[in-house]
């Protein structure tokens, strides 16, 4: 099969990368928030603002001071509220940049 007619082929059980998203999919749906695409980015996107908070914190970058309550809890409420919609922006992101943390970085500016 040429690499043309592969990306033709509909999703269904039988062309799914593995059993796991074909058949076993309906048994396996837990996994998806957990080690979905959408799973990894939001970690990172968790990883990166809580770092980010503990510098500002930390004082660790002098140009970086802490942050005020509103901006603190916009930065939660990101982490909280994280969609599918806003990682498909990351991923948008890293169509330009070929780095996936760095359109997560990116994604936060």
């Amino acid at each position: 099969i040429t690499t043309e007619a592969s990306t033709m082929l509909p999703f269904s059980n039988l062309t799914a990368v593995t059993p796991v998203d074909g058949r076993y999919a309906d048994k396996c749906v837990a996994l998806r928030a957990h080690f979905s695409e959408f799973a990894l980015i939001k970690r990172r996107v968790i990883v990166e603002v809580k770092w980010l908070i503990h510098l500002a914190d930390e004082r660790v970058i002098e140009q970086l001071p802490p942050f005020d309550e509103p901006t603190r809890a916009s930065l939660l409420a990101l982490i909280e509220n994280f969609s599918v919609e806003q990682a498909e922006r990351v991923k948008a992101i890293e169509r330009t940049t070929n780095h996936d943390v760095k359109a997560v970085e990116y994604f936060l500016k």
